[in-house]
């Protein structure tokens, strides 16, 4: 579980982009490009905790020009094609003077157990894969593409403005 005090203290929320910002599906078309489906109050809930000071980056493992899109939408940075999560997480960390352990990651797969092995904070979403339930502290109550990036951007925004 997470404290209030832990949630306070976060200064980066990295995400990975499929399966937390989308439901994991894709829609690939007969010329190859692909679309999915996000979820449109996410935006709001990230203006809201960038904001506060909080930086929000998203860390892809895929390569697609839809995350780009969608990060350009929400006027947030993303990263693609990356293979070492933790490392670049540790990396963005290290650029803007932001320790380990105020870094919140957010994801669904066996593939960021390195990132969540590396920051303060892991998260999982509600449908993530059971393999992760280990490695991380709290699971949010909606799935990926559904509203998930907004309750974790939420409960940071609660957090932080509680005593203001």
């Amino acid at each position: 579980m997470i404290s209030k005090e832990q949630l306070k203290q976060v200064k980066l929320v990295a995400f990975d982009f499929d399966g937390v910002f989308t439901d994991n599906r894709v829609i690939t078309a007969q010329d190859g490009t692909e679309s999915v489906t996000c979820w449109r109050s996410d935006g709001i809930g990230i203006a809201r905790i960038i904001k506060l000071g909080i930086k929000v980056v998203i860390v892809s493992t895929e390569t697609n020009p839809v995350v780009g899109a969608r990060a350009a939408k929400l006027k947030i940075p993303s990263i693609q094609s990356v293979e070492d999560k933790a490392g670049a997480i540790l990396e963005i960390c290290f650029q803007h003077g932001i320790l380990p352990e105020n870094a919140m990651f957010v994801g669904n797969d066996i593939n960021d157990i390195p990132a969540f092995l590396s920051i303060g904070i892991p998260i999982g979403v509600a449908d993530s894969y059971p393999e992760i339930y280990p490695h991380i502290l709290f699971k949010t109550e909606k799935p990926g593409g559904f509203g998930a990036v907004r309750e974790i951007c939420d409960i940071l925004y609660n957090a932080q403005t509680a005593d203001k």
